[in-house]
C-alpha cells in the first residue's frame, strides 16, 4: 500500500472528523428559498435530529447531504470527504439512506430484496444477519406487496443497513406506523448507534427525537433557529411545566402574561392558552383569579412537562406538525 493511500484512509477514519458537515448551504426552488445559508455539523457516533414543520427545509437539507440533489451554494462533507469527484463512490459505500417513501419491487421476496441491495456493495453485513437484525427472518419468503406498513419500513431500513454503513440517514422513518412498529425501529437505530454508527434523523415525533437523539436542530424557513441536546433546549424555556387552558368567553393573553410564576403566554385561536410556568403552586391560584375576575368560564385545564414541541412553538409561534 502506498503512503498516499495509507494517509487517505487514516484521514477518512479520523475520530475527530465530523460524520457530516455543511457550511453556507443554499437551495432555491423558483422564488422559494428552501435552505437559507444553513451551517450544520454532526459528530461521529451521535444521533442528530432535524426538527421542523413541513416546508421548513429539513428534508431538502438531508437530500443535499445524501447527494440526491445539488445545492445552489455551500459545501458538504461526509466522513471527512467533500462530495463531488472521484471520492463519491467511496462515500456511497459508507452511507446508508432510508427515504421518506421507498418503492421496492412488489414481486420480490424480502430476502431477494435485501440480497439485491447487498449486491451493490463490495462488503457489508450478510443477508441473514440483516434480516435477523430487523426482525424479518420469519418474513424472508414473503412478497413485498404482502407486508404490513411497519414491515415495509423495516425492510427499507434493512436495505439501508446491509452495507454496514458508518453514517445512516433516516427521513421520517416511522411516520404512519403504530407504536409497536415504531418502537421496533427505534431499537434498531439504538443498536446501530451503540455500535459506533452516526445517524441523521428527521422526525415529527418529539418522543422519537427525545429518545434517540443526542442533539437536535430546530429548522424554520431554511435556517437553524435552535440547536443542542433535547433536555438543554427544553431547559432554556425556563418553565418547569406547561399549563394549557381553554375558556368560554373573552380573555386577553396580556391578562395572564404578568401573573406570578408565569414565564410566557401563547394564545392559539380564540379560546386556547398555553402558559410556561416556573411555579405551579404560585401560578394556578393567580390564573383562576383572573378567570373569575374576567367572568369567563373555564372549560379545561391541563398541566404537563415542557417538550421539544413547546420549544418550537415558543420560538416560532407555529406547531411542529403544521402542514
Amino acid at each position: 500500500m502506498t503512503a498516499t493511500a495509507t494517509s487517505s484512509i487514516s484521514a477518512a477514519h479520523d475520530p475527530d472528523a465530523a460524520a457530516a458537515r455543511c457550511v453556507g448551504l443554499v437551495k432555491h426552488y423558483d422564488d422559494v428559498k428552501a435552505v437559507d445559508g444553513l451551517d450544520l455539523e454532526v459528530r461521529r457516533g451521535e444521533c442528530f435530529g432535524l426538527l421542523g414543520p413541513n416546508g421548513a427545509g429539513k428534508t431538502t437539507t438531508v437530500e443535499i447531504l445524501e447527494g440526491l440533489i445539488r445545492p445552489d451554494a455551500g459545501r458538504v462533507e461526509l466522513l471527512g470527504r467533500q462530495w463531488g469527484g472521484q471520492k463519491d463512490q467511496w462515500l456511497r459505500e459508507r452511507v446508508g439512506i432510508q427515504l421518506q417513501q421507498t418503492d421496492l419491487a412488489d414481486k420480490l421476496t424480502v430476502e431477494e430484496t435485501v440480497r439485491l441491495f447487498r449486491s451493490f456493495y463490495p462488503s457489508g453485513r450478510s443477508v441473514a444477519d440483516t434480516l435477523e437484525l430487523l426482525g424479518l427472518r420469519a418474513k424472508r419468503g414473503a412478497r413485498v406487496h404482502k407486508l404490513s406498513g411497519g414491515q415495509k419500513q423495516r425492510l427499507a431500513l434493512a436495505c439501508a443497513l446491509v452495507s454496514e454503513p458508518e453514517l445512516l440517514f433516516l427521513d421520517e422513518p416511522t411516520t404512519g406506523l403504530d407504536p409497536q412498529a415504531r418502537h421496533r425501529i427505534w431499537d434498531v437505530v439504538e443498536t446501530f448507534g451503540a455500535g459506533g454508527g452516526s445517524v441523521v434523523l428527521t422526525t415529527h415525533y418529539m418522543e422519537e427525537a427525545a429518545r434517540l437523539c443526542d442533539r437536535v436542530a430546530i429548522v424554520d424557513r431554511g435556517r437553524i433557529i435552535a440547536q443542542g441536546a433535547p433536555e438543554a433546549l427544553v431547559a432554556e424555556l425556563d418553565a418547569e411545566q406547561i399549563v394549557q387552558l381553554r375558556v368560554d368567553g373573552e380573555l386577553d393573553a396580556e391578562a395572564l402574561r404578568d401573573l406570578p410564576g408565569v414565564t410566557h403566554v401563547e394564545k392559539n385561536g380564540g379560546d386556547l392558552f398555553r402558559l410556561g410556568v416556573a411555579s405551579v403552586g404560585e401560578a394556578l391560584p393567580a390564573i383562576l383569579g383572573v378567570i373569575e375576575a374576567k367572568s369567563v368560564a373555564l372549560q379545561t385545564m391541563t398541566t404537563k412537562q415542557p417538550s421539544l414541541e413547546d420549544v418550537f412553538i415558543h420560538l416560532t409561534g407555529r406547531k411542529l406538525r403544521d402542514e
